[in-house]
């Protein structure tokens, strides 16, 4: 068994898909138009082949809306991203105009900082410090 897709909820699938896209350089995999509902994915070019997020809009979706709006407010992450050199990836984030919060910080086996997504959610930005066995 694999993990194939991974949802981040959304309220604009048209301005999420610019921002994954223009502002963390991921390409558009699957944009399929199915009435009312639109099937959006990307993938990452350093990712893991095969493995995609899709980007599913919350309208029309009170829990998912709900459940966005209290991560977000919470200040939790609705997914995690890595990298090899997290400040490196966080000034260039800042430098395409992406809000990131903070600086990056050592968390035990991770450096970590969290960036907003500007379609609802905070992600966070990790930094493996220690090799899996």
């Amino acid at each position: 068994m694999q993990i194939k897709i991974a949802t981040v909820f959304v309220d604009d699938q048209a301005k999420a898909l610019a921002f994954y896209t223009d502002k963390l350089g991921f390409k558009k995999m699957a944009d399929i138009q199915m009435g009312a509902y639109r099937w959006l994915t990307v993938v990452s070019p350093e990712g893991v082949h095969g493995v995609e997020l899709q980007l599913e809009s919350i309208v029309g979706f009170d829990a998912a809306r709900l459940f966005q709006k209290t991560l977000y407010e919470s200040n939790r992450p609705c997914t995690a991203f890595t990298t090899e050199d997290v400040e490196a990836e966080a000034q260039a984030l800042r430098e395409r105009g992406v809000v990131v919060r903070g600086q990056p910080e050592n968390m035990g086996p991770i450096k970590a900082v969290m960036f907003e997504d500007g379609c609802g959610n905070l992600i966070h930005l990790v930094q493996p410090l220690v090799k899996p066995e």
